[in-house]
This record gives structure tokens, C-alpha cells and sequence, in this order.
């Protein structure tokens, strides 16, 4: 079974969660709740250690010589519980403001999609163009 290699930059998406916390620390505070704002950011680290988690098990589970599809299965289904329970509890316990947690989990899931699907910038690898100026 082979697997396709995915363009995967934890480090940008540490960066691009950041600036998304504190963008909506500031709007939440604006409106009078910063918690919101805080929990929101709370659920994109959330997401975050959740990719994570999926890299790791997956260079785990297909460095074997016959990776199961069942491994792997039971693997994310564990984690996707974990995530859950964690992000219900926090917006049960710390309601109405930790409701922000599932909102930083659904949009981190966007964030990595958009940042999975788009090719990496381009500024970095191509030359200047020589000649007139």
C-alpha cells in the first residue's frame, strides 16, 4: 500500500494559528469576550496536535512491511474520540466562551485543507529575471 506524500508544514500552520488567535482574541475582546477568542485558539492547537498526530501514525504504521487499512482505522478513530470528548467538555464546562474551542477545531480542519492543497509559495524557489531593467 502506498501513500501519497502530502505538503504538510506544521510550522506555518503553528504560525497562520497565531495570528488567527490573536485576530480573534481582539475581535472577541472588542465585543466584550475575549475567553471566546482565547478558547478559539485553544481548538486550533487542538487541530494542530491532531495532524500531528495523523503524520505520526502514519509514518508509523506505513514504515511496516504490510500496513493494515484496520490499524489505521482504529488509530484515527481513537484520536478523533479523544479530540471530541476534549472539545465537548471544554465547551460544556467553560460555556458559553468554550464553544470557541469547536470553532478553532472546524475552521484549523479548513486551515489545513486550504494550506494541504495549495502549492508551496513560489517567492523562495523561482529567480529574479535577468536583463533589462
Amino acid at each position: 500500500m502506498v501513500f501519497p506524500s502530502v505538503a504538510f508544514r506544521p510550522i506555518r500552520l503553528l504560525a497562520i494559528s497565531l495570528v488567527l488567535t490573536l485576530v480573534a482574541v481582539a475581535a472577541a475582546g472588542a465585543l466584550g469576550h475575549p475567553m471566546l477568542g482565547a478558547f478559539f485558539g485553544v481548538g486550533l492547537l487542538l487541530g494542530l496536535l491532531n495532524a500531528l498526530g495523523v503524520q505520526r501514525s502514519v509514518a508509523a504504521i506505513t514504515a511496516d512491511a504490510h500496513p493494515l487499512k484496520k490499524k489505521m482505522a482504529m488509530n484515527s478513530a481513537s484520536r478523533l474520540l479523544f479530540i471530541t470528548v476534549v472539545g465537548l467538555a471544554v465547551a460544556y464546562v467553560f460555556r458559553p466562551a468554550g464553544l470557541g474551542v469547536l470553532f478553532g477545531l472546524a475552521l484549523f480542519q479548513v486551515l489545513l485543507v486550504v494550506a494541504t492543497a495549495l502549492p508551496p509559495s513560489r517567492s523562495a524557489t523561482t529567480t529574479p529575471p535577468t536583463g533589462s531593467a
